[in-house]
C-alpha cells in the first residue's frame, strides 16, 4: 500500500529535506515517526529537496507501507509523533507507481521580504530583512523577464548535478502590502538555489542597483558568477506541488 501525504514545516532548525549523516532533516523526522509506528524502516520520497532553513506549506511525499493502515489514522499517528514544527495536512492512498517528484507538473514557491529599517522579533525566521527602499515596479519588470523557457545556468548553485538547466517559468510576480513584499513563482521544476538567486537579482533591481532589462542579459550569459549571491533561505516557502 502506497500513501501520499501533504505536509507543512518550519525549516529553520533543519538541514533541509534530505537525509544527511549527523544532521537533522525533515525526511529523517518523518522516517523516525514511521519507524515507531511500524517498527521497521520506511523510506520517504519527497516532491522536492528544500534546502536548510527553507519552509513548506505544501510539500508532497509518498512511501510504501509494510501493512495496511487507514490514511486518516496514519495522519493522526504521525502528527502525534512528529515535532510541532512539522505537520501532516493530508494523507491518502495512491497507486503503486505514483512518484511525487517525477509525476509533478508544476511547483510554486513564495519568497517574503520585510522592507524596513528594523528587524522583526516574529518574522526573522520567515522573511529577508531589506532596509533599503524597494521599487515594486522595477522588481516586477525584472520578474516578467523570467517567464518562459530559459536556460537558468546563471541562477543555479555551482556544482549542481542537474542533467538539464532548461526550466519553464509560468508565473513570476511581486506583490506588496505595506512594508511586506511577496514574490510568487511557478515553474515545471527548479534547480538548487534558483529561486533565491532570482530573488536576489530582483531585489537589486528594486534597490536601483541593477536595471530590470539586465535580467535578460544574465539569462543569456549562462554564467553563475555574473548574478548576485543567493537571498537568505528564511524567506523561501514551497507553497504547492501540482499533479
Amino acid at each position: 500500500m502506497k500513501i501520499r501525504i501533504k505536509l507543512e514545516y518550519d525549516g529553520s532548525d533543519y538541514s533541509g529535506w534530505q537525509l544527511q549523516i549527523g544532521q537533522d532533516s525533515i525526511q529523517a523526522r518523518l522516517e523516525a515517526a514511521l519507524d515507531r509506528i511500524f517498527s521497521r524502516q520506511v523510506r520517504v520520497h519527497g516532491a522536492g529537496r528544500t534546502d536548510a532553513g527553507v519552509h513548506a506549506l505544501g510539500q508532497v511525499a509518498s512511501f510504501d507501507l509494510p501493512r495496511d493502515f487507514q490514511p486518516d489514522e496514519l495522519k493522526r499517528a504521525m502528527n502525534a509523533l512528529l515535532p510541532p514544527d512539522i505537520a501532516i495536512i493530508e494523507a491518502s492512498a495512491v497507486s503503486n507507481d505514483f512518484d511525487p517528484r517525477r509525476d509533478a507538473r508544476l511547483r510554486a514557491y513564495e519568497y517574503r521580504v520585510l522592507n524596513r529599517d528594523r528587524r522583526s522579533a516574529f518574522d526573522y525566521r520567515y522573511a529577508w530583512l531589506v532596509p533599503s527602499p524597494l521599487n515594486l515596479e522595477a522588481m516586477n519588470e525584472a520578474a516578467r523577464r523570467f517567464i518562459g523557457e530559459h536556460d537558468f545556468t546563471s541562477f543555479r548553485s555551482l556544482g549542481s548535478e542537474e542533467t538539464t538547466t532548461l526550466r519553464r517559468v509560468y508565473m513570476s510576480e511581486w506583490q506588496c502590502d505595506g512594508d511586506r513584499f511577496c514574490y510568487r513563482v511557478e515553474a515545471s521544476s527548479f534547480m538548487r538555489h534558483m529561486v533565491r538567486t532570482m530573488v536576489a537579482t530582483m531585489v537589486e533591481a528594486g534597490r536601483g542597483r541593477l536595471a530590470p532589462e539586465r535580467v535578460t542579459a544574465l539569462i543569456q550569459a549562462r554564467d553563475r558568477s555574473l548574478a548576485p549571491a543567493s537571498a537568505p533561505p528564511a524567506g523561501l516557502f514551497l507553497i504547492e506541488v501540482r499533479y
